[in-house]
């Protein structure tokens, strides 16, 4: 049975954020993920995963001064300095929440030749992966949809997985994000066949196209993308980041519905004339 994360940033909007945590449990996830953890301390994060059972599966190295507009330093020249001290910070966070995946966020096109800032992305993203690995952290580059994210450097999947090989580090791997790539090239089902095996995706995420809502209402075939990520033998967690149409806990009837499905699948058969 596939397993899901809540992620934290987008669901229980309704919750102060460390309220989060139990709401997640109640709900029967085993896991969470979200944006960004630097507003708290990370013993207090780490507390809230052990109190509720929780597991920390992926959160984002600081993008900068978001606020300003910055999604991103690790592609930004004349930030080197700056990307390096964020992701100590991540890296220590990740640590203290036995977390063993950081997405390294590129940043914006910054008016230059996007393969020069390409191949600062591809130095950075190496050196970090080196600091990272006897930690046994994966590090992450996603591709963002320019709807969402105007101008970010990597739209697309085969870019991340290009920068990603690029790197030369068996840490640094592509976060598929389904809602992205729809809106940017669509042809999910292939793309799940052709990028999944192999382990070269190391997470998995998922919204609703085109409001980023609930993954069961839309244009895309949930029921079909599941089995499709179930057959690949993807065995890590799919982050559930989306905006809730309403309550939480009540939109998360097509999980109930997947969780019900699946169980029944997995009961052995009623002997014969039983």
């Amino acid at each position: 049975m596939l397993r899901f994360a809540a992620n934290l940033s987008f669901l229980y909007p309704d919750r102060p954020f460390l309220d989060r945590f139990e709401a997640a449990a109640i709900d029967g996830f085993d896991a969470v993920e979200f944006l960004f953890p630097y507003e708290f301390p990370a013993d207090e994060v780490t507390r809230r995963l052990k109190d509720n059972g929780l597991r920390q599966v992926l959160f984002n190295v600081s993008p900068g001064d978001w606020a300003a507009g910055e999604r991103g330093l690790a592609a930004r020249p004349g930030h080197v300095l700056r990307f390096r001290s964020a992701f100590e910070q991540a890296l220590a966070y990740a640590q203290a929440l036995s977390c063993p995946r950081l997405h390294v966020m590129s940043g914006l096109h910054d008016g230059i030749d996007p393969a020069a800032q390409r191949a600062l992305y591809i130095d950075n993203l190496a050196w970090a992966a080196e600091r990272a690995a006897p930690h046994g952290i994966d590090l992450l580059v996603e591709a963002i949809n320019p709807r969402d994210m105007p101008g970010y450097l990597v739209s697309r999947q085969r870019e991340a997985h290009d920068i990603a090989r690029a790197t030369g580090a068996g840490n640094v791997k592509v976060q598929l994000d389904l809602y992205h790539c729809q809106i940017v090239e669509g042809d999910l089902t292939m793309r799940l066949r052709s990028d999944l095996p192999g382990g070269r995706v190391g997470h998995v995420q998922l919204a609703g196209v085109p409001s980023r809502q609930e993954p069961d209402a839309g244009e895309l075939n949930l029921t079909h993308l599941l089995d499709e990520i179930a057959a690949s033998g993807y065995d890590g967690h799919i982050g559930c980041e989306y905006r809730p149409r309403g309550d939480t806990s009540v939109g998360l009837e097509w999980l109930r519905q997947y969780r019900a499905r699946s169980a029944a699948a997995a009961r052995p058969a009623s002997p014969s004339g039983s």
